[in-house]
């Protein structure tokens, strides 16, 4: 009878167990549940809170603002149309941005209307006509501004004999001249970028200013080197009108200082144009600054001569010249033993103010020339003499006839040839070109 008892016992408890467990799994199961729908519903929050706030970012930008955006799971899906593949680029660039952007599905469309293209144009372009005709008085009072500057820049220009106190040299006034003229007008422009509010301007205007002076500078670097030495030499001239010099190789009177060349006569009548900036930088051999010019030539005297008898009779014969002058006096010096002859050279000095100095030279060769064949001293040429001997001694070679002794008064007066050329070149000068004033500095 026990054990009859006993043996269902087991299967009872089993059953109370199980009775006891069921309340607690259903009630697990149903708080289970009830966590994946808040779960749900926090993420559909979330998606929600996402799209919404980068609809709100894409209202800001005009260009972005019909573009439409919805989110799930983190995922954005961007629709809608704008004007450009650049702005449906950008909205997909903005909502990747966006923290908890898992991905974006661009499905933006670019609006291909004419229509609808041209509008923002049109807008923007209405926005600005409409600010031009706002500023359409500010405007024509900047330029009333303008011109009175640029009227009372011509009026201050116009004084001459304040500019003619300030510098003597003609080209000196006309380049401070310039430079009040410019400052002035600089002046009233910015009183009308100040009116305009528009100052900031001149900051972009002086910058683009500086590139293309360096750029020009570059390009027309000759010129701008020729210019700067015309005003270098006209502030101190290294010669005056009509002055005989040599720049470097190139010998010839000074017509005129240009801009950009100085002009030269050459002896023989041509034109001779070379640049400011070789002139500036060659040297400059003067032969007109100083009036005495000294003038020499070598003779050749027979070896057997007296050389000193020869000197004293050279140097006597160019002193009586009276073109030549007698402080510095002349002088001779034996300079040179050839193989057939003795060299003397001789030296003078002449007023280039009284006397012409190619003129005075050749008749002072004449003169020597004259007295040394006068006094019987032979004054062989640079040959070489051959003997012919027949079983006997050589005749004696006969010496040539002496030209007749016939003197004549020579002409020894400047030539002015080449000066009255050069006169009428400079009366024709009607413009003022020429830079070189004859009561001006020079060096």
């Amino acid at each position: 009878m026990i054990h009859r008892f006993i043996r269902p016992l087991p299967a009872a408890l089993a059953l109370a167990l199980l009775l006891l467990q069921a309340p607690t799994a259903r009630g697990q199961g149903e708080e289970a549940a009830a966590t994946g729908t808040l779960r749900a519903e926090v993420e559909t929050t979330d998606d929600e809170t996402l799209a919404r706030g980068l609809e709100q970012r894409f209202d800001q930008i005009d260009d972005l603002a019909g573009v439409e955006a919805s989110a799930e799971a983190g995922v954005v899906t961007l629709a809608g149309k704008v004007l450009s593949e650049a702005d449906r680029l950008e909205a997909e660039e903005l909502a990747r941005q966006i923290e908890g952007v898992a991905g974006v599905s661009n499905r933006i469309e670019v609006e291909l209307d004419p229509r609808l293209r041209l509008a923002p144009a049109l807008d923007e372009a209405t926005d600005r006509l409409r600010t031009l005709i706002s500023y359409l008085p500010l405007f024509l009072i900047a330029l009333v501004i303008v011109v009175l500057f640029y009227l009372l820049a011509r009026w201050v220009g116009r004084w001459d004999g304040l500019y003619a106190r300030i510098a003597h040299n003609r080209f000196a006034q006309d380049i401070l001249r310039q430079a009040v003229r410019t400052g002035i007008l600089v002046v009233g422009i910015l009183v009308a970028l100040e009116l305009l509010d528009a100052t900031a301007l001149v900051g972009a205007v002086l910058g683009a200013a500086g590139v293309l002076g360096l750029a020009l500078g570059f390009a027309f670097r000759d010129l701008v080197e020729n210019y700067l030495a015309s005003v270098l030499m006209s502030l101190r001239q290294p010669f005056a009108p009509n002055d005989h010099v040599r720049i470097d190789d190139l010998e010839g009177k000074v017509v005129r200082l240009t801009s950009r060349a100085t002009i030269l006569m050459t002896l023989d009548g041509n034109h001779l144009r070379i640049p400011n900036s070789q002139v500036f930088k060659g040297v400059i051999l003067n032969y007109s600054r100083n009036p005495n010019r000294r003038f020499d030539f070598g003779v050749g005297v027979g070896v057997g001569e007296d050389l000193v008898e020869a000197q004293r009779l050279g140097v006597d014969a160019l002193v009586t010249m009276e073109s030549v002058l007698e402080d510095p006096g002349p002088r001779a010096l034996i300079t040179e033993l050839g193989d057939s002859s003795v060299t003397l050279r001789f030296w003078g000095w002449v007023d280039q103010r009284e006397a012409d100095f190619g003129k005075v030279k050749g008749e002072a060769i004449r003169r020597v020339k004259k007295v040394l064949e006068g006094a019987g001293m032979d004054l062989p040429e640079p040959i070489y003499r051959i003997h012919m001997v027949r079983g006997g001694a050589p005749e004696p070679a006969t010496p040539p006839a002496a030209p007749p002794n016939r003197d004549h008064v020579a002409d020894l007066t400047p030539d002015d040839d080449v000066e009255r050329q050069i006169a009428e070149d400079r009366a024709t000068d009607e413009g003022g070109t020429d830079l070189l004033s004859e009561s001006g500095p020079t060096e």
